[in-house]
């Protein structure tokens, strides 16, 4: 009788741990203040870290996944690219380059941790990669 019923219980286990209490759930940027907020603060923490004399922006919202924790963790991946605006004006209307060789286009995993009660936000972890000439990653 064990041998009908483990395998059984593995595999209601298994389902049912992917929406477990805690777990990581994907989430609409558009209908989530506190994941623009957070793609916000990323952009504005990534353009203050590089050299470049542009700003980069975001071409594309690729995911966007939730996490209820002491506060809410949010991973965002974007596709960004380097726009014709530089880093010492502000408010200005920024367009992304059209050229692939000028946008030097590339992709973007934003980890970022909330707790909105506290207006605390911080970056924990970025990891960007180029894409390649085919536009592969």
């Amino acid at each position: 009788m064990w041998k009908i019923i483990l395998p059984l219980l593995a595999t209601v286990f298994a389902v049912g741990s992917a929406s477990l209490v805690g777990g990581f759930r994907d989430t609409d940027i558009n209908n989530d203040q506190g994941a623009q907020e957070a793609l916000n603060f990323s952009v504005i923490q990534h353009n203050r870290g590089t050299n470049d004399l542009y700003l980069r922006q975001v071409t594309e919202v690729v995911k966007v996944e939730k996490q209820m924790v002491a506060g809410i963790k949010y991973i965002i991946t974007v596709k960004m690219a380097r726009t014709s605006c530089r880093r010492d004006r502000i408010n200005e209307e920024c367009s992304v380059h059209q050229s692939p060789a000028q946008a030097q286009p590339y992709q973007c995993e934003f980890t970022v941790w909330s707790k909105p009660w506290e207006n605390f936000i911080t970056v924990l972890k970025e990891n960007c990669q180029k894409e390649n000439n085919t536009g592969n990653l």
